[in-house]
């Protein structure tokens, strides 16, 4: 793997401790946006050094995507591009493609986005660059994938969420497929398996030492997601729709308004917790017909069974409900927005809204924290996103030793 670390001359670092279990990695992250930065920052949190590399003419789109922080920052970036390092290097050049290749040669990882071909425009497809590092692994993320008769064309989430199968599965009966909860889903959890992906393919290496490519579509996760949806109409031919607040194989399984105009989650995935609820229920003066005992009877009267569940929840505030329902062992939550979040008990108990003061304004940002959660090896955020090329001192003259010459021809080649 990679040769320790320098300290960055003169600037802020990231520090990694000695628990931290990928400390002697070192991933180079040539991606934008989300889906393969993500995996990236995965890996950061937990001790590899990720290098990101941008176009020197403003960088990554990220930093601009969201509220504004800085000239060269979002809250997206500054949460999303943490625990990074930024430098600038324009891979399109003969000098930034020479440089890009020495710095693969120093390096366990690479994880890109580009459209499938553009990198072996480049020169710098993954059979290049293994024949300078045959140990290199390629994340490689793309809206269709590197293969198939799509594989050219254009991809974002929203893209992925359609073609996936999510967006039709978005939204009321009879009503148009809608944004399902987030516009940028697929694009994180394409980042998910892409950071499983590179632990197996490391693990690998162990093994062969030899690294390898991993092909990741967008689409593709999302439609992984999808339970039963394919065997299901390879079975019998089912197609399955729009479900809106309730599902089509449990009951009551949905979201319920309550009576002070707030909304809660109730799940009876089993006759069991149905007895329970239909006990509470019936403490409040509504017991259910003894054949909704049993799921087989029950699920078919679905539309009366969420009707009778929707008009007890109607008849209690919110809080009191979830009360009632932790109490009999009911499964429900909260319908919460960001609001709630922020006054819950339990997401400050665990962390979950992590508070980081930025070194480069002083501000104290809140950021998603740490997933998974390790008991011996833990993550951390160390540093948010960077600003645009700060470790270019780190990486130039430090890891691959330029003069300072060599570094001013580079930057008049237009490749800095």
């Amino acid at each position: 793997m990679t040769e320790p670390r320098a300290a960055t001359p003169g600037e802020p670092d990231v520090k990694f401790g000695p628990a931290r279990p990928l400390a002697d990695l070192r991933v180079l992250d040539i991606a934008t946006f989300i889906a393969a930065p993500f995996a990236a920052t995965m890996l950061g949190e937990f001790g590899a050094e990720v290098i990101k590399i941008e176009q020197p003419d403003g960088g990554d789109p990220m930093r601009k995507f969201g509220t504004k922080v800085a000239e060269d920052a979002t809250l997206v970036w500054k949460s999303e591009a943490r625990n990074k390092k930024s430098v600038t290097l324009d891979l399109r050049t003969p000098v930034g493609a020479d440089l890009f290749r020495r710095l693969v040669a120093k390096s366990d990882v690479v994880c890109e986005n580009f459209r499938p071909g553009t990198l072996e425009k480049w020169g710098l497809g993954y059979e290049a660059l293994a024949e300078i590092n045959p140990r290199l692994i390629m994340l490689r993320i793309s809206g269709y994938g590197q293969t198939g008769p799509y594989a050219s064309r254009p991809g974002f989430a929203r893209i992925a969420h359609a073609f996936g199968g999510l967006a039709h599965l978005a939204g009321m009966p009879g009503g148009p497929p809608v944004t399902p909860g987030s516009t940028s889903l697929a694009d994180y959890a394409s980042g998910l398996f892409g950071a499983f992906g590179l632990m197996v393919a490391l693990r690998a290496r162990e093994q062969t030492g030899r690294g390898q490519v991993i092909d990741i579509a967008l689409y593709e996760t999302i439609f992984r997601f999808l339970d039963e949806i394919a065997p299901a109409f390879a079975f019998n031919g089912s197609v399955r729709g729009r479900e809106g607040v309730y599902t089509v194989t449990a009951c009551p399984h949905g979201q319920y308004p309550t009576r002070d105009g707030k909304w809660v989650a109730i799940a009876c995935t089993s006759d069991r917790i149905f007895e329970r609820f239909a006990a509470l229920v019936a403490a409040h003066g509504s017991p259910a017909p003894e054949r909704w005992s049993n799921g087989r009877t029950r699920v078919p009267e679905r539309d009366a069974v969420n009707g009778w569940a929707a008009a007890f929840t109607q008849s209690m505030d919110r809080d009191a409900l979830i009360e009632a329902c932790v109490a009999g062992e009911i499964p429900c939550a909260p319908v919460t927005d960001i609001r709630d979040i922020f006054a819950d008990q339990h997401y400050a108990a665990r962390g979950v809204l992590h508070h980081h003061v930025d070194h480069h304004d002083g501000r104290d940002y809140v950021v998603p924290g740490i997933v998974p959660r390790l008991s011996e090896t833990p993550g951390a955020v160390e540093t948010l996103g960077p600003s645009l090329n700060e470790h270019a001192r780190y990486v130039w003259e430090t890891l691959l030793g330029l003069s300072e010459s060599e570094i001013a021809k580079a930057r008049e080649a237009g490749a800095l």
